[in-house]
């Protein structure tokens, strides 16, 4: 069993979890409340933007041109088509891309980038694929599955969601980390590869998070009163 099955088989129930929600399930059969959906993508655009951090430090830590390479592709394609997606919707709402990077990060979002981040520099290459790669591949995940459920990709909203997220650009990126992960884990001894599952794992929690953060729009438990 390579590392990446072994990670798939533990987070595969959590996975699960995120088609059986109602905000993805909206996505699919196009009945998401669209303020849900636009709570979901101003937060979403601040996540990509440390996400597309994420992705330089892979450049920086890479040892070989091919690594560096696959990382450079990752962080132009996140930076110029998929934050291009959330600007093209944030237009059909009259969000100006400025408006997109002044809003105010929610709690579920601030903790999920900053546990990447953290969890990032900790150590070598392998734990800045480990934080990237539950994203990108549960998106792949869910976007393949509802682009099964008739009609959603024509969808004349989230029909262009459905189809980034299972296009053959975005499986071959996901499939690279995929392999990269196998990669990078090879020869690692199990107190090695476990601390690297765990990163995949917790991820893997805060992605259906952020899932219910945007279904109940939330941002802060306790409201901050001006000026604290």
């Amino acid at each position: 069993m390579t590392f990446s099955e072994r990670l798939f088989r533990r987070v595969e129930p959590i996975w699960q979890s995120y088609l059986e929600h109602p905000f993805v399930q909206g996505i699919g059969d196009g009945t998401l409340d669209k303020d849900k959906f636009k709570h979901w993508m101003k937060q979403d655009y601040l996540y990509l933007i440390d996400y597309t951090r994420l992705f330089a430090l892979g450049v920086v830590k890479a040892h070989d041109l091919e690594t560096m390479g696959l990382f450079g592709t990752l962080v132009h394609e996140t930076l110029q088509t998929e934050m291009q997606l959330h600007r093209d919707y944030a237009a059909q709402f009259g969000i100006s891309e400025q408006e997109l990077t002044m809003t105010e990060p929610a709690s579920t979002t601030t903790s999920y980038t900053s546990y990447m981040l953290d969890h990032a520099q900790r150590g070598g290459i392998e734990y800045v694929v480990a934080a990237v790669l539950t994203c990108t591949w549960s998106y792949n995940f869910i976007g393949r599955a509802l682009n099964e459920i008739e009609g959603a990709a024509a969808h004349l909203f989230y029909g262009e969601w459905v189809r980034m997220y299972s296009s053959d650009e975005f499986s071959a990126l996901t499939n690279q980390l995929i392999e990269m992960m196998n990669t990078v884990t090879a020869g690692k001894n199990e107190v090695e590869l476990q601390a690297l599952e765990d990163i995949v794992v917790r991820t893997s929690y805060y992605e259906y998070m952020f899932w219910d953060m945007a279904e109940h729009k939330e941002m802060w438990s306790i409201p901050v009163g001006e000026g604290r």
